[in-house]
């Protein structure tokens, strides 16, 4: 007995004495941010960072395989290397854990007796997650209450240039940009269904029918990157790809651009604007600089924000605190509520393997990126205007907004959530509802 005890405390002693050393990992933060690197490096990174350096015994038979399916767990909630520490979406997962103090898991402290963070780290950690959104991300408009919410009232943009914003809502709804003078972007992005088109797939030049639900142009201009596999570094490079794709708008940008110098008004805007005049590169630009005007201020929600607590009902602000309780705003963070980071569909359970019929445009971002890790991940959409967004998910496989919440719950926490919490959830959300050009959305 007494040699089995001893066996027992020789790991978790030996962890005392021999730890990995994993300092210098972090990088590119501030140096302000120092003391929260120090402890992050000291707890963090060995599960939460791709190729840290492990415990001696991480190549023993047994351990070998328990710390591989423990590190994959955690990567798949948070991978510091992919998602930069100060980062919107990882502030909001840090805090998360750090406030609930559900890490580090028990199984983890059993084996590191100095794991767990100390009153005076999660002071740390959290008062410097608390800085840094206010000096980054906060938008200035929540009142004190509010103001250190990982979820912060829109506003309207600034310094856009008027007659720019006309020139691409115009190009916006050119039918001239397809191949055969049938479909525009707002085809598939129509400004009053929601900034989509509630299809499960769009339909392109000649009936034909695409791969992947078309999101909502609405609230695009914060995103981190667009189309669902962020192959596309912002609006101006998004709005390229449709024209030349034979599914989509069918045509060629030359061609394009030559039909568009015919058009007098065009080819004298173009020749105002821009120096270089009407070319592929400012036809993009414009639609890009309109497209970042398309912000839906003015929800209910936003009011909530701003100080008005009469804003929103009761069962609408349970139904936020159910969104905050089941994590749901460690991904759908920021002012758009989401588009910030790139995550697995299906962190808990297989929902592939559930849906089955497995699909090109269900590998992700690893369509783009190559990389077999981001199989399977998606951009987090907004949430803003969720409500009229419809159908759900990449491949649009309900339209029904609480099966939608309830799908989430189940595949990425692994809960199963009452059909009345549901239901307070969706309350919640069908306040997101904005206002665009002075009228609420329908």
């Amino acid at each position: 007995m007494i040699v089995l005890i001893l066996l027992g405390l020789a790991l978790p002693v030996s962890n005392l004495i021999a730890k990995p050393d994993n300092s210098g990992r972090l990088t590119g933060l501030t140096p302000d941010a120092a003391p929260v690197v120090a402890i992050l490096e000291a707890k963090c990174v060995v599960c939460h960072t791709e190729g840290a350096a492990l415990p001696f015994y991480a190549n023993f038979p047994i351990a070998k395989g328990i710390l591989e399916r423990d590190i994959q767990h955690a990567l798949r909630f948070l991978d510091m290397g992919a998602q930069a520490p100060d980062s919107e979406v990882a502030l909001a997962k840090l805090e998360r854990v750090v406030e609930s103090g559900a890490m580090p898991p028990a199984n983890y402290k059993m084996m590191h007796w100095d794991g767990a963070l100390s009153d005076e780290e999660k002071s740390t950690v959290l008062d410097w997650i608390r800085k840094v959104r206010a000096e980054r991300y906060a938008t200035g408009a929540a009142s004190p209450e509010h103001a250190a919410s990982p979820i912060q009232p829109l506003v309207a943009p600034e310094g856009l240039d008027p007659e720019v914003v006309a020139l691409g809502k115009k190009l916006f709804h050119d039918v001239r940009l397809s191949g055969d003078d049938t479909v525009s972007c707002a085809s598939c992005h129509g400004l009053d269904t929601g900034g989509c088109d509630r299809l499960q797939f769009s339909k392109g030049i000649g009936g034909q029918v695409g791969g992947i639900n078309a999101p909502t142009v609405y609230d695009a201009g914060p995103i981190v990157a667009q189309f669902w596999d962020g192959r596309a570094a912002d609006l101006a490079e998004q709005a390229g790809g449709p024209v030349e794709n034979p599914i989509e708008m069918g045509a060629k940008w030359p061609e394009v651009v030559e039909r568009l110098k015919q058009d007098a008004e065009y080819a004298a805007a173009f020749e105002k604007l821009f120096p270089d005049g009407l070319t592929r590169e400012n036809v993009q630009k414009a639609i890009g600089v309109f497209e970042e005007t398309l912000v839906t201020t003015g929800s209910k929600f936003d009011a909530w924000l701003m100080g008005d607590e009469d804003a929103l009902a009761a069962e609408e602000q349970e139904g936020y605190r159910l969104f905050l309780e089941n994590a749901c705003a460690t991904c759908h963070v920021g002012k758009i509520l989401g588009g910030q980071s790139f995550e697995l569909m299906g962190r808990a359970l297989d929902y592939f393997a559930d849906r089955g019929d497995l699909t090109e445009a269900d590998a992700g971002r690893a369509n783009f990126t190559k990389n077999d890790a981001d199989r399977h991940k998606f951009k987090v959409p907004t949430l803003r205007n969720i409500a009229l967004t419809w159908p759900y998910f990449h491949d649009g496989s309900t339209s029904d907004l609480a099966e939608a919440v309830q799908t989430m719950a189940k595949y990425e926490n692994g809960t199963v959530l009452s059909d009345a919490d549901t239901a307070k959830i969706v309350a919640f959300l069908k306040t997101l509802t904005g206002k665009y050009e002075g009228q609420l959305l329908k």
